[in-house]
């Protein structure tokens, strides 16, 4: 038996000695999580294949390889290709007590067939020198106050679809058609780019708001990024929206087992292994977002963006949002 670090995550020598060897189809593109892999392979003997790409085309891929598919574990960067990929039948629920006590209800699949294992929050940066009083809220953001003030991604990228997807699910249709629209109106630009780019819009003087995930800006706090030098980055605040409400609006990298896993014991353990203190922490460390376990250290540069309440909004029942967010988006020209 081994055991991870900080949980009780175990691998039996039966499970060993038939599968030591497990097929992981990830779009997570980061080289940092090579530790994660490596320290998975040392601890159980069992060997990681990765097929990479982005997640549609996982999914496409698992789809037509059917029942003969080589996939144990699917792992991605949304909950809204993590339930595309179970409403599919793609993925199987997980019986698991580790799991179960480590990973809270509503960062989950209420029937378990899938599990978010990072998270970044959503949230509102802003140009200290220009914005005297910054949106505390998302409703904020449609505020007039704000008019050509504000940047953002498309609506076609899955953040923007699950923020608006979030607002749905906490405020009602009507209420979130009224707030895109209203955002719409404050854009300082057209959508344009990813979220290091609304960051960069701040530096370069396009915009004065600018939402962005946590772990682009703690990523730049650790390490040089192009177009947000330290000195730019002096004069960017944020804000964690919704403290006094909601909470702020967190992504989720998650994953789930195969349907039709042909190493699911090991599969299992895999995804145990992503809930140990163990990983947890390298999440953060080695890719600066927040864990999902509660207690766990964050890394430094996720710590000087600060703790935040997030949303305890059903992450699945987001998901199920996206397709209406993305109908609204059209209505109101958020392009």
């Amino acid at each position: 038996m081994t055991a991870l670090l900080g949980t009780t995550i175990a691998v039996s020598a039966a499970t060993a000695a038939q599968a030591q060897e497990l097929n992981l189809y990830s779009s997570r593109h980061y080289d940092t999580d090579e530790r994660l892999y490596s320290d998975f392979t040392d601890a159980t003997g069992i060997t990681i294949n990765r097929i990479e790409g982005n997640a549609d085309e996982l999914i496409a891929r698992m789809e037509a390889e059917g029942a003969n598919s080589p996939a144990d574990v699917f792992l991605t960067v949304d909950t809204s290709r993590l339930q595309r990929a179970a409403d599919l039948g793609l993925l199987q629920p997980v019986e698991s007590d580790v799991l179960a006590e480590r990973i809270p209800e509503n960062l989950r699949d209420d029937d378990n067939l899938w599990f978010g294992f990072s998270q970044r929050a959503r949230i509102i940066f802003y140009d200290t020198a220009d914005v005297e009083t910054p949106p505390q809220t998302y409703v904020d953001l449609a505020d007039p106050a704000y008019e050509g003030m504000v940047c953002h991604r498309s609506s076609t990228n899955v953040y923007s679809q699950t923020l608006l997807s979030a607002v749905i699910e906490n405020f009602g249709e009507e209420s979130a058609r009224e707030w895109a629209a209203g955002v719409v109106n404050n854009f300082a630009r057209d959508p344009q780019g990813g979220d290091t780019d609304q960051l960069r819009g701040l530096v370069s003087g396009e915009c004065d708001i600018a939402i962005s995930n946590t772990y682009y800006f703690a990523r730049a706090i650790r390490t040089e990024v192009d177009g947000l030098p330290e000195d730019a980055r002096a004069n960017i605040g944020w804000v964690f929206p919704d403290q006094g409400g909601n909470g702020a609006h967190v992504n989720l990298s998650g994953g789930g087992v195969a349907a039709n896993a042909p190493n699911a014991e090991a599969a299992v353990a895999f995804m145990e292994y992503l809930a140990s203190d163990q990983a947890q922490q390298y999440f953060s460390a080695g890719n600066d977002e927040y864990p999902v376990v509660e207690g766990v250290e964050i890394a430094p540069s996720v710590q000087e963006l600060g703790e935040f309440e997030g949303d305890d909004v059903d992450l699945a029942a987001v998901a199920e949002n996206v397709p209406l967010a993305q109908e609204i988006f059209n209505e109101v020209g958020w392009e």
